[in-house]
C-alpha cells in the first residue's frame, strides 16, 4: 500500500526539509549521520532500536525478522565507534526483504556489500570491530536518539547525500506542507536566475530571506 507522506518526503531534499523543520521549531536533523555513498537515498517509516553495554547473557538481537518491507531500521547505539551493530548478513537479509534502509547512531561494518547492493546504509562511522559481547539490544520500537534527533516508531526518515532528517509523525503534514512551499519558492528563484534576473531581485520576489524564519508563537 502506498504511503502518501513517505512519497512526498522522498521527492524533497533533506536541505529543504531541514529548513521546514527550522521554520516550525522542530529539531529533526540527525546530525553527524552520513551515507556510505553520496548516491544512496532512503525514505520510509522508522523501526527503532536502542543498544546498551552488554551484560550477562545479553545478545545483539534478532529483531530483523520483525521489520516490515519499506521500513527504515533506526538504531541508537549511543554513537559508539568501537562496537558495530550492523554487518553484511544483516545487509543481505534487509536488501532481500525490501527493507528501505538502515540509519545508525554508531558504527556499521562490512560496508562493501552495502555499496555493491546499493543498500541505503547511513551511520556515524564504520569499523571492523564487532559489537557482540560489547553491546546488547536494549529496546525495540522505542524512542531512539539518532544524531541528537528523537526518533519514534513510525516517524518518517528521509536520507540523501547531505544526511538524514526525522519528521515526527504527529507533525508530518505540517512539515511536508512547509517544505513543499519552500521548494516551490526556491524553484521559482532558480527559474528567474536562468531567465537572466539578478539573484538579489529573484530572492526579493520570493521573500527568500523569510522562508526559513521561525513562525511567531502565539
Amino acid at each position: 500500500m502506498t504511503d502518501k507522506n513517505v512519497d512526498r518526503a522522498a521527492r524533497l531534499e533533506t536541505a529543504t526539509l531541514s529548513d521546514a523543520l527550522d521554520k516550525l521549531g522542530i529539531a529533526g536533523q540527525c546530525l553527524g549521520i552520513k551515507p556510505l555513498d553520496q548516491k544512496l537515498r532512503l525514505a520510509g517509516r522508522a523501526f527503532t532500536l536502542t543498544y546498551a553495554p552488554a551484560g550477562p547473557g545479553g545478545t545483539v538481537g534478532d529483531f530483523i525478522d520483525d521489520v516490515p518491507p519499506g521500513a527504515i531500521v533506526a538504531i541508537d547505539n549511543g554513537g559508539r565507534p568501537d562496537a558495530t551493530v550492523w554487518g553484511d548478513i544483516m545487509t543481505l537479509y534487509a536488501h532481500n526483504r525490501g527493507i528501505g534502509g538502515t540509519v545508525i547512531d554508531g558504527a556499521c561494518r562490512d560496508t562493501h556489500l552495502a555499496l555493491d547492493l546499493g543498500y541505503p546504509l547511513y551511520s556515524r562511522s564504520y569499523s571492523m570491530r564487532t559489537g557482540k559481547d560489547r553491546v546488547q539490544l536494549e529496546a525495540v520500537q522505542c524512542v531512539a536518539n539518532i544524531g541528537d534527533a528523537r526518533v519514534r516508531p513510525g516517524d518518517i526518515l528521509r536520507g540523501d547525500s547531505d544526511g538524514v532528517i526525522a519528521i515526527p509523525q504527529d507533525r508530518e503534514d505540517e512539515v511536508l506542507d512547509t517544505a513543499e512551499a519552500i521548494d516551490a519558492a526556491e524553484n521559482r528563484i532558480r527559474d528567474a536566475i536562468l531567465s537572466g534576473m539578478g539573484l538579489a531581485e529573484a530572492r526579493k520576489q520570493q521573500s527568500y530571506h523569510t522562508l526559513q524564519t521561525p513562525k511567531a508563537k502565539g
